[in-house]
């Protein structure tokens, strides 16, 4: 499976967009002046399967690239079944509806183990999932994976973390989406964070690009817009340049349009 990046970019640049309301994902695109949203098809916090998109076809139709993110609930690594088993199912079912409006791809996050319980239990639960459902088919879309901002026992937190993941996972084609204000949270510089990323992953297919409300290496996951977060915004442009690939701002939605117009500057897009 080959980088996104790669199959979204145009002659004029790569795509840049944001986070979207979703009812009505075109119209804050073109009020943001998106060329990619992302949204979730149903509650975040709900383990409920998501219903068909009203505007399937129209944002299959349209020229916006579509990402979709899974619930927050999700956690693939989970030693209990409670948990592991319902996420295994929600992500395949919004797969299958992520495709029905043309998306590029689902979001999930890393997730974790508990406290006491060993971390390679949670990256086998992760290679157990993606191998079985790719030996059942494949997913409807392509998975990519988002670093998070906390956690001890996170599977998706720190570099080592991340390389253990991969090994676990990479050899079936999953993505990868660099989140700044996780990485920034997490501890990880900035400056070289797309480099060390692409060394262990080998892609980055998405950028969640977000400031920080929080000083570095907090571990929280509070996002801001650039022009009002702790991170330099001269280091979001550098990541930006340097992964190469389709952008989201998950950021305050009065302050996207804005972030949206600073990053086409800077990025000459």
């Amino acid at each position: 499976m080959t980088p996104l990046s790669g199959v979204v970019t145009t002659l004029a640049g790569m795509l840049i967009g944001a986070h979207a309301r979703e009812d009505d994902p075109l119209v804050s695109a073109a009020e943001r002046g998106a060329d990619i949203v992302q949204l979730f098809l149903a509650d975040p916090q709900s383990w409920k399967k998501p219903p068909s998109h009203p505007q399937a076809a129209d944002l299959r139709a349209s020229d916006v690239a579509v990402v979709v993110h899974s619930p927050y609930p999700v956690n693939l690594a989970s030693l209990n079944n409670r948990i592991r088993i319902p996420s295994r199912k929600i992500v395949v079912q919004h797969a299958e509806l992520a495709a029905e409006l043309g998306a590029i791809g689902l979001v999930v996050h890393g997730g974790h183990v508990t406290q006491g319980e060993d971390p390679a239990a949670g990256f086998g639960n992760w290679r157990k999932f993606i191998e079985r459902q790719t030996g059942d088919g494949g997913f409807a879309v392509p998975i990519l994976i988002e670093n998070t901002a906390g956690g001890e026992n996170a599977m998706a937190r720190r570099f080592e973390d991340l390389a253990r993941l991969w090994d676990a996972v990479g050899e079936f084609g999953v993505g990868f989406c660099l989140d700044t204000c996780h990485a920034f949270s997490a501890g990880l510089d900035l400056v070289d964070v797309v480099e060390r990323a692409k060394a262990i992953t080998g892609r980055i297919d998405l950028v969640h690009l977000n400031s920080s409300r929080d000083e570095f290496g907090s571990a929280r996951d509070r996002h801001a817009n650039i022009a009002d977060g702790t991170i330099d915004a001269d280091e979001l442009v550098a990541v930006c340049a340097a992964a190469s690939a389709p952008v989201v701002v998950e950021t305050p939605a009065e302050g996207q349009a804005a972030d949206i117009a600073f990053l086409r500057e800077r990025l000459g897009t």
